[in-house]
């Protein structure tokens, strides 16, 4: 370890602390580094289908929204790699998800401030700074901004099928290993896709195309009373904004998690372009002769799983039954965990009745309120807009505005055309 300083570390490299460092580049008086276990940037993998585009529009990058003519932007990117006018001539606001994580590359690879395959096994305090260590070095930061990213989110039911190998037999996967373990799955007579969102749409959609020439019935269940269109309109989309932040802070805790199970379909719902599709993708192998073996059920639990069935039960009817499977996919989402790596330093940091870190309106979790930062972990106390990619820098801005005392980008206070909560 050296004697050196950083006026902070960001630990783990998604898009947000990406951002954050893409931000932090050209302020000088900010000393910063960012440390990232894999060995390259990678942005959901598993997920990676080849004509999937990401929900929000370009605009929606690692720094646009703080600092439009910054060189880290994506139509800087596009600039730089010869395909700005064609992505004007395609006409859509939307970047394939590949293209998204070859901009984000691109970005990762061209900063200094970046070290990838470094695992942070503990994050210490020694009295005077943090000490961030990994099993080859040790790092001393006066601040720290977690950046590790959600965890993916099994049901207990299923817990026990869920394998890290994607051709064990009848394992269950996350969608998060789907491409890995898709060429497994279609060798199989029966696949389950398990979830309501956007991931599950996907999924089936790519598993409906392919169906006719490998034979395997699909079935897709989810808990919901409906496949769920996102909904989309503007002044809906306002609820990602400064000030419904703001306002859902202020709220009860209590409050602030029956808002959040009853937000679900604003933000984790399916576009409903990718919802048409998949109908007449049906429509057309169905005029093909080609009609596909395929369920869809919606209001259905699963239970348990025996062999190669699923145990389900209808939530409205009450029926139980089983659904042969050989293969299940979990669309089952992502959850925000405290790292082990905090454990050093959890007397330091605020914690709520539910033992999640206490987030702040300028998002510090620690003590005094300014040393340790979180990006998307404060969903239960900034609500939806917490892992909306087109809110990472404003709420980089509001941390760099922390760590410098200043507001280096100037941070927008209202932009709603509505008011939530009562006007005073």
């Amino acid at each position: 370890m050296t004697g050196r300083v950083y006026d902070f570390i960001g630990i783990g490299l998604g898009p947000f602390n990406l951002g954050l460092a893409c931000l932090a580049d050209p302020v000088d008086e900010l000393d910063g580094l960012f440390l990232e276990a894999r060995d390259d940037f990678s942005w959901h993998p598993g997920m990676m289908l080849d004509d999937a585009t990401l929900q929000v529009p370009f605009l929606a990058d690692l720094v646009t929204m703080a600092d439009p003519g910054s060189r880290w932007s994506f139509l800087s990117y596009l600039k730089e790699t010869g395909n700005l006018y064609p992505f004007y001539i395609r006409e859509s606001f939307y970047p394939l998800r590949r293209e998204y994580d070859d901009y984000c590359r691109w970005a990762a690879d061209r900063l200094d401030t970046v070290r990838f395959g470094q695992e942070v096994t503990a994050v210490e305090h020694d009295g005077a700074s943090y000490v961030v260590r990994t099993p080859s070095d040790s790092y001393r930061a006066r601040r720290v901004v977690l950046g590790v990213g959600t965890t993916p989110k099994v049901p207990e039911a299923l817990r026990a099928m869920v394998s890290t190998s994607p051709t064990d037999d009848r394992a269950a996967v996350h969608s998060s290993e789907y491409l890995a373990s898709k060429a497994h799955l279609q060798s199989l007579d029966s696949i389950t896709i398990v979830g309501s969102g956007q991931s599950a749409a996907e999924i089936y959609r790519d598993l409906l195309v392919e169906s006719p020439e490998h034979g395997y019935r699909l079935t897709w269940l989810t808990r919901s009373p409906r496949f769920f269109p996102m909904e989309y309109t503007k002044l809906t989309l306002e609820m990602t904004s400064p000030e419904y932040t703001s306002y859902f802070h202020g709220l009860p805790e209590t409050t602030r998690d029956r808002l959040l199970r009853e937000q679900r379909s604003l933000y984790k719902g399916i576009s409903g372009d990718l919802i048409d599709e998949i109908f007449d993708l049906h429509y057309r192998l169905r005029v093909q002769g080609d009609g596909p073996h395929t369920t869809l059920l919606t209001n259905t639990s699963v239970t348990g799983a025996t062999g190669d069935e699923l145990h389900c039960r209808h939530d409205e009817t009450g029926e139980e039954f089983d659904v042969p499977s050989q293969g299940v996919v979990l669309a089952t989402g992502y959850a925000a965990a405290v790292p082990s790596f905090l454990d050093p330093v959890r007397d330091r940091i605020r914690w709520d009745a539910q033992g999640r870190f206490a987030v702040s309106p300028h998002y510090a979790i620690d003590v005094a309120d300014g040393e340790i930062f979180v990006q998307n972990a404060e969903e239960h106390t900034h609500g939806l807009a917490a892992p909306d990619l087109g809110m990472g820098a404003y709420r980089n801005s509001v941390i760099i505005a922390a760590l410098t005392g200043r507001e280096v980008y100037p941070i927008e206070k209202r932009i709603a055309v509505q008011t939530f909560g009562v006007p005073r």
